[in-house]
């Protein structure tokens, strides 16, 4: 949990996350105006031990009971990468609960149309730390060091457990569940970096502007897949414009 303001965001991470992997946002939140709530998923982080289903559906249910627990009837849902399916997976189940969703990188509710060999790629990534190493770099365009990378990877290896890493890939790699999402009445901000060839502008473009076209896509040009990390102060930039509007 950061700060005690009367806007309530719940803060969705993606696949190499988990609630503390989202770099200088939670130190750049105006804590008089916001209150972010942080999930791990099961497996991940604080629950690395707890068991699941290890799916969408079941971080719908779980965001949903964070929020019942924290007394908020409504609030703004923010996705990163796999957090981003996983944010329209918990709009679809409650939609009337929701002020806005901002998606950063994110995988969109079509899924992600892997050729044999990407897939190959991501399915051994939970048990190979290079094939980890080998996405993260491909993602941020190769424009990191080294070093950068692999503290990308050890933070994924050590925040979350090898089984559930790689239950959850399934679900949001190749689960389409566009159809079930309702007509969009809220804010649909997407953030994606340059020079992410994955989920970067060109994907939101062919995807998400194509099922939502009132969805505004905001792009940062010096950043690949992680803008939080990679360009703090643009990524809070555009997620303010979104946030800024909801009382």
């Amino acid at each position: 949990m950061v700060g005690s303001g009367p806007v309530h965001v719940l803060a969705l991470h993606g696949w190499f996350g988990s609630a503390k992997g989202w770099g200088d946002l939670p130190l750049l939140i105006d804590q008089d105006r916001y209150t972010f709530a942080f999930l791990d998923y099961r497996g991940y982080g604080s629950r690395q031990d707890e068991t699941g289903d290890y799916d969408l559906a079941e971080i719908s249910v779980d965001a949903r009971r964070l929020a019942d627990e924290l007394g908020w009837d409504r609030y703004a849902l923010l996705g990163h990468s796999m957090g981003g399916t996983a944010m329209m997976r918990t709009f679809a189940d409650a939609p009337e609960r929701v002020t806005a969703l901002v998606g950063v990188s994110p995988v969109p509710p079509t899924g992600i149309p892997f050729d044999a060999e990407s897939w190959a790629l991501f399915d051994g990534a939970a048990a190979s730390d290079d094939n980890r190493a080998a996405i993260i770099a491909f993602t941020t365009g190769n424009a990191h060091p080294k070093e950068w990378v692999q503290e990308m990877v050890r933070f994924s290896v050590a925040n979350s457990r090898r089984e559930a890493f790689a239950a959850y890939l399934p679900s949001w790699g190749t689960t389409d569940f566009h159809d079930e999402v309702p007509t969009v009445d809220v804010p649909l901000r997407l953030i994606a970096g340059a020079r992410d060839p994955a989920l970067g502008p060109q994907t939101c473009e062919a995807t998400w502007l194509q099922l939502f076209p009132d969805a505004q896509l905001d792009v940062i040009e010096d950043a690949g897949h992680y803008p939080m990390y990679e360009s703090p102060g643009e990524f809070m930039a555009d997620l303010n414009r979104t946030l800024d509007a909801l009382d």
